[in-house]
């Protein structure tokens, strides 16, 4: 039945298809979880993801319990033409869910289970790294989460997934051994490197283009203890710092993660006392090595100038986090990411001249260092695209503050101004937000050989291309 809908608002939405109240009465008749309709309590609850420049207005959102309420929403979008979209946290938002979808909310899904005689773990879809985190740490193991350990944890490894133990063992998606989707004809499989290996193969980069994921089964690495965490310098000595970091970074071991963020930091709770109200560069470092042998490495960084805080220390491994220590507040942001060919000292100036103190920029800046096993092919070959860039941007925006052409124009700046060294290269995960919808960018998350096969096995799988509302790799009739 196709009828406008409506949004929970009250304005109307792009059109779409209304699900009768006697539809959605006999699709709760099978399942263990809820349904929500617009308007209906609930709705609004389980559509607001932690980007919310994505606002989602579905036909009918539906809160699974289990893999099979999965299936029969599945089968019931199917059999009314609707489209799905899976979320859990919705960090990774992109397309939104309109009048025409059905909207699997999966954060009830919560199950965590530890092998620790095969070193592995099975996460179902709304898991979060937090759950798995100490989970895995009571048997001395830990997984390859990304820094904020608030993420979901399948979406993310579906994704490519990478964090600071990925320079060492690459990325999480090589480390999948088992996924148990359902695909867009509502069968629940299991895809591995022996059943269903194409799917296998696509799904781990592909992402939620394939079906909805129930529950991964991830390889763990035996680490307990990490030595990491921060140095922050003032304004005076972000040039110098940057500087010398650069040229670190380039001798440092794979056992070294890094990263550097800079801006100019709020007076509010939830800031050091040491930053509120001042610019400061915030060097990120994790060393998977002895304590000793960390200290030794990073002592050039810490020579360079005072710090205002440095909390680089010996750490259990359940304190990643706040190594990074990413802000867990949900809102409306706009972010630009890419890959850089290079990063020389014309790099660092341009960094500078962005977000460098004097110029209170309305956007934050991250470089990120891969490398390592993340430029090198996985033992058993996903989707993920393993390529030689040595570090990644990621410019991050606040909307919704009344200065959105001001940070628009600024993220413009940023894209312009790194255009010299542009790998040509993306990460699906970072593509976050309203930036990075088209086609035309997801392609450049895959190399070109790989981008080919995906839409071969998309059109296979999804020829309807059900499984939209996400980085869409679209069926080779519609691209």
């Amino acid at each position: 039945m196709n009828e406008k809908n409506t949004a929970t608002d009250g304005t109307p939405s792009s059109g779409g298809t209304t699900v009768t109240p006697e539809e959605t009465a006999a699709l709760s008749l099978r399942l263990a979880g809820d349904v929500f309709l617009p308007g209906e309590p609930g709705y609004a609850e389980h559509t607001a993801g932690f980007d919310r420049s994505v606002v989602h207005r579905p036909a009918l959102v539906v809160v699974p319990e289990n893999a099979d309420d999965v299936a029969a929403a599945v089968r019931f979008a199917a059999g009314l033409g609707l489209g799905v979209a899976v979320q859990n946290t919705g960090h990774g938002a992109s397309v939104p869910a309109d009048g025409d979808a059905l909207y699997l909310a999966t954060g009830r899904m919560t199950g965590v289970r530890i092998d620790p005689e095969q070193r592995t773990a099975r996460l179902e879809a709304g898991v979060l790294w937090e759950d798995v985190i100490p989970a895995a740490a009571e048997h001395g193991l830990a997984p390859l989460n990304g820094s904020a350990p608030f993420v979901g944890a399948v979406s993310y490894t579906l994704g490519g997934g990478v964090g600071v133990l990925s320079r060492q063992h690459g990325f999480a998606a090589d480390h999948v051994h088992r996924i148990e989707v359902v695909t867009p004809d509502g069968e629940p499989r299991v895809a591995t490197e022996d059943e269903n290996p194409d799917l296998y193969w696509a799904l781990r980069g592909g992402k939620g283009n394939f079906g909805a994921v129930t529950a991964i089964e991830v390889g763990l690495v035996e680490l307990t203890r990490v030595y990491g965490g921060g140095l922050w310098f003032p304004a005076e000595s972000t040039r110098a710092a940057l500087h010398r970091y650069r040229t670190w970074a380039a001798e440092m071991p794979d056992e070294m993660s890094s990263s550097f963020f800079m801006l100019d930091w709020p007076d509010v709770d939830g800031v050091p006392a040491e930053l509120r109200g001042r610019f400061a560069l915030h060097l990120r470092l994790c060393y998977l090595g002895t304590p000793e042998e960390g200290e030794r490495l990073i002592r050039p960084l810490r020579e360079v100038a005072p710090t205002l805080l440095d909390t680089v220390t010996d750490m259990p491994y359940t304190e990643v986090g706040t190594i990074h220590n990413d802000p867990p507040t949900p809102g409306s942001y706009h972010i630009n990411t890419f890959q850089l060919r290079t990063f020389d000292e014309d790099v660092v100036e341009a960094v500078l001249s962005l977000v460098g103190p004097g110029t209170h920029s309305v956007v934050g800046l991250e470089l990120r260092q891969l490398g390592g096993a993340l430029a090198r092919p996985p033992k058993t070959p996903n989707a993920v695209a393993h390529v030689p860039a040595p570090f990644q941007v990621y410019a991050a925006g606040v909307l919704g503050t009344g200065a959105d052409d001001d940070v628009l124009a600024a993220q413009a700046k940023v894209v312009a101004t790194f255009e010299p060294w542009y790998s040509g290269t993306r990460m699906l995960n970072f593509m976050a937000g309203i930036a990075h919808t088209d086609p035309a960018y997801v392609r450049e998350a895959y190399t070109a050989d790989a981008y080919e096969r995906l839409v071969a096995l998309k059109t296979a799988w999804d020829p309807a291309n059900a499984f939209r509302y996400n980085h869409n790799i679209p069926p080779a009739h519609t691209a």
